[in-house]
């Protein structure tokens, strides 16, 4: 199903153009406790005016007094249920059980999260060849927070990840972040050790409750390599309605890289190569509640001393951009994502990985994706949510590669995902979609798929 580049570059400016415009249509949480103190007061005025006229109305009286209890609830839970919403808040850009030591008045902090996948492919390719994929069930990961604030200025965070269920084969135990943040002022704060690039919606945001999809995003992997982190250090804070981070951190390694994207160049704090440096940056507006919108940067050298045959070291300069907009309103959810990755050297780093055809590293690698959902429960009483979903997303790897190698077409994608989010309270989600997986070449295949989160 290929959608024409016009249609899909006018969809991404009207999405992107609707996020723009919230901050002048989304209701504060203000306005809605003003409104809901009328109503209270408006209600309970109409059941002492019955009560006078007619006493012996009890049905009246009862059918008023059960609106006012459902009014009043909501006041409630937003007057007092600051505290509740505190419990699942981010902080510093972290998702809300990794912020769990930041909410700590001193000492230890444990939070964690965990998904389980399934994953049922369609028996064909698009050409009609054979899929040759096989049905799996997997504990994609489960993860723990652990955390300690010896006082207001000094925090340790750390996150421990074991991915498929074992250490075996295919699983890994892995540390995904661990930095010590000396706490300054709200404008100016310190960061050093194993951090969380902050690029794109998923990467320091990734826990199961606080994304649709049963998978993340393929651009959010193969050009922004989610998830991804590198030993480094830097400053956060919040400027007016804006916050920001940056870092110094050691290069990616280009070694790694692959036709299918960037994905393999991540160091992971493990005996990571430190030969090429790399600064990655990011700006986000928050001032309006439930918008958030900015971008983000990374440039730097990913060589780290690879030799072309024909030509001596090569520095493989890597350059990362992307744009993203996520707006709350009400039960409506909107979310937008554009990456841009541009490198040089790529001949020289193909000779050096014994590259050929079509298998080549991409120069030029782009796409963005558009996300729209509705929660059906907004505005009734309870935590639970139910939201129905649609997202299209369309990326190539090998946007251009260096004369004597040619592009595969398969690594031209496009996958629209439709699906279904449950929500029985904030710490537990269920999700369910089917995914349409086109490419360039035919050999997509299609995919339903299952998931169960949990975050703590």
């Amino acid at each position: 199903m290929r959608i024409p580049a016009i249609f899909r570059s006018a969809a991404a400016a009207a999405l992107l153009a609707v996020l723009a415009a919230a901050p002048v249509i989304a209701q504060s949480t203000e306005e809605r406790l003003r409104e809901l103190e009328r109503k209270v007061a408006e209600l309970a005025a109409e059941v002492e005016k019955a009560r006078q006229a007619a006493p012996a109305e009890s049905a009246t009286l009862a059918e008023l007094e059960r609106r006012i209890e459902l009014v009043a609830a909501e006041l409630e839970q937003l007057k007092l249920g600051e505290a509740a919403v505190e419990a699942d808040e981010s902080r510093h850009g972290l998702g809300p059980a990794a912020s769990k030591v930041y909410r700590r008045e001193r000492g230890v902090s444990v939070g964690g999260y965990g998904e389980v996948l399934y994953q049922n492919f369609a028996g064909a390719r698009d050409d009609g060849a054979s899929a040759g994929r096989t049905d799996d069930l997997d504990l994609l990961r489960a993860v723990l927070y652990f955390g300690y604030k010896w006082n207001d200025d000094w925090i340790l965070n750390t996150e421990l990840e074991w991915e498929h269920g074992s250490t075996g084969e295919n699983g890994e135990a892995s540390v995904e972040f661990a930095y010590l943040d000396r706490l300054i002022r709200s404008e100016v704060n310190l960061r050093a050790g194993l951090v969380l690039i902050p690029m794109g919606l998923l990467n320091e945001l990734h826990e199961p409750t606080v994304f649709l999809g049963a998978r993340r995003p393929g651009i959010e992997s193969a050009i922004l390599p989610t998830t991804w982190r590198e030993i480094g250090a830097g400053v956060f804070g919040e400027l007016g309605g804006f916050t920001y981070r940056s870092y110094l951190v050691n290069g990616l390694d280009a070694s790694g890289f692959a036709a299918a994207g960037l994905r393999g160049g991540r160091q992971k704090g493990s005996n990571a190569k430190a030969e090429d440096f790399a600064w990655v940056g990011r700006l986000d507006w928050t001032a309006t509640p439930g918008l958030v919108a900015g971008g983000s940067a990374y440039f730097g050298d990913s060589g780290q001393g690879l030799v072309d045959p024909e030509g001596g070291e090569i520095g493989v300069p890597t350059r990362l951009l992307e744009l993203h907009a996520d707006w709350r309103w009400r039960g409506l959810e909107l979310r937008a994502l554009w990456a841009d990755a541009a490198l040089d050297d790529v001949a020289g780093l193909n000779r050096a990985l014994g590259l050929t055809g079509n298998r080549s590293v991409g120069e030029a690698l782009d796409g963005h994706y558009l996300q729209a959902g509705y929660d059906l429960l907004a505005g009734r009483s309870g935590a639970a949510r139910l939201v129905p979903f649609g997202r299209w997303e369309t990326y190539d790897t090998q946007g251009e590669v260096p004369a004597g190698w040619s592009a595969n077409p398969a690594s031209e994608v496009e996958v629209l995902t439709l699906g279904l989010s449950w929500q029985p309270f904030a710490q537990v989600v269920l999700k369910a979609d089917w995914q349409d997986v086109d490419n360039g070449a035919g050999t997509g295949v299609d995919q339903f798929n299952v998931a169960l989160g949990y975050v703590f």
